[in-house]
């Protein structure tokens, strides 16, 4: 079986996270007009070959075409040269040296989505939403995020030096991190207000599952667990059949995602997995923002399809688009988006996200001060190119990005407040990240609580 990756933006810590596939393309014989539209291109070609007042390197050229051609299509779709396939295929054989960060392009400028916890990124200090403008002293502009990607990996103790521009500071600060093999503890616990458990997955990454599954056995032999807290806030996603493991603790049987591609009748169903370790009655809530994106969607997607679970947070990241990579020829390849995930009621995830059950905005609490910045908000729908979750109309296109450009103002305006009042704290005043202080982790509880009442006047 393929295993099949998640993420909100390519990750320079645990691979690239995608599908790789064999080089047999299917054979179809192509159009006429599609002859005639190529002939313009080798007639262009041709010019420059033999016009252009210096020698050309005709694959370079038609390199960049094919990179042009992919970028047309959507934010996740690419052309892989050599050197950036070659490298993609020794991430994938075993463990690479990296930084600990999600990239993504947004207006031609390479961003950071989400330093990831535990990694040389997150310990020097890089944040969500800065922009890394040079890689090694060179300029990013013009740079893709396979190129991007390709160039801050390298060998484990090997150092490298972003150049970071970050809102509010003047000028560039340079940041020299030194490469490791990225092993994250994914899978986080503590008992908040004595009788919760409290389990924040970073990173849906192999075993997520069943570590889960170790935490909260440990937490119930220490106390009387009334109910659970899954926190995948700026979790970026990872693994597909994680994603399934970690629903399928909390369900007992029924779908958990499917995928809707070109031809709706071909479906990739997933389904609950009924063996393992079960959490059925235990009151839960999952806690999402826009960080949260993939396989964190799909769970949380998943749980509350079912009924299973109150989301609570703000809206999720909608990163809800399947990728395959093909190899054609020997050295180099294509990232191409075949499908859609979709939920087990067949809602769209793509550029949408999913809306919690409970919004709580995250500048009421400490986890933003904390953990993200107003890169952060950045989503699926503010990238450039981004695929809709359906084929719209001109109309529905222009009241879709009317409306998307409305919540990008409303998210910028709880940033700044937000920043407002971290400005106005004094430096005693600002404690290191705790759960048991966290203003959403304790909404949970009071809904958990709450919860544990109303079951009570029902009966």
């Amino acid at each position: 079986m393929k295993k099949m990756f998640l993420k909100g933006a390519l990750t320079v810590a645990l691979g690239s996270g995608l599908i790789f596939v064999g080089s047999d393309l299917a054979a179809k014989v192509p159009e006429k007009s599609r002859f005639e539209k190529l002939e313009i291109f080798n007639k262009v070609l041709f010019l420059i070959e033999s016009q252009y007042y210096r020698k050309v390197d005709t694959e370079k050229l038609i390199n960049g075409a094919l990179k042009g051609m992919m970028s047309t299509l959507d934010p996740h779709s690419a052309f892989l040269d050599k050197e950036v396939f070659s490298k993609m295929q020794e991430d994938t054989k075993g463990e690479f040296g990296g930084l600990g960060i999600e990239v993504t392009l947004k207006d031609g400028i390479l961003v950071i989505t989400t330093p990831i916890e535990d990694t040389p990124a997150f310990r020097a200090g890089l944040k969500a939403g800065d922009k890394i403008v040079e890689i090694n002293h060179e300029s990013t502009i013009g740079i893709t995020l396979e190129e991007a990607v390709s160039k801050m990996r390298g060998k484990a103790d090997s150092k490298i030096i972003l150049g970071i521009a970050r809102e509010g500071v003047d000028g560039i600060k340079s940041y020299e991190i030194n490469r490791e093999i990225i092993k994250i503890r994914s899978v986080k616990s503590s008992i908040v207000n004595e009788n919760y458990a409290y389990v924040r997955l970073t990173q849906f990454q192999k075993n997520a599952g069943k570590d889960i599954v170790t935490h909260i056995k440990k937490m119930r032999k220490q106390a009387k667990i009334k109910g659970i807290i899954l926190d995948l806030r700026s979790n970026p996603g990872g693994l597909l059949d994680e994603a399934v493991n970690v629903s399928s603790i909390f369900l007992k049987d029924g779908v958990v995602v499917s995928t809707e591609g070109r031809d709706p009748k071909n479906k990739d169903i997933r389904y609950v997995k009924k063996q393992g370790h079960k959490e059925l009655d235990t009151p839960l809530v999952v806690l999402i923002n826009g960080s949260s994106a993939s396989a964190s969607e799909i769970v949380a997607g998943a749980l509350q399809d079912h009924s299973r679970a109150i989301i609570m947070g703000t809206q999720s990241f909608g990163k809800g688009s399947v990728q395959t990579v093909s190899k054609i020829g020997e050295e180099v390849g294509v990232k191409l988006t075949i499908a859609q995930y979709m939920t087990p009621k067949s809602r769209k995830i793509q550029a949408l996200g999913i809306t919690p059950d409970v919004k709580i905005p995250e500048a009421e609490g400490e986890w933003l001060e904390e953990n993200l910045s107003e890169g952060s908000y950045i989503r699926e729908a503010d990238l450039k190119n981004h695929l809709s979750a359906t084929i719209e109309t001109k109309e529905e296109k222009k009241r879709r990005l009317a409306r998307e450009k409305e919540e990008r103002l409303e998210r910028i305006k709880r940033i700044k407040e937000m920043r407002e009042k971290k400005k106005n704290k004094s430096k005693d005043d600002r404690k290191k990240y705790d759960p048991k202080s966290d203003y959403q982790v304790q909404q949970a509880v009071n809904y958990i609580k709450s919860f544990s009442v109303f079951k009570r006047m029902s009966k």
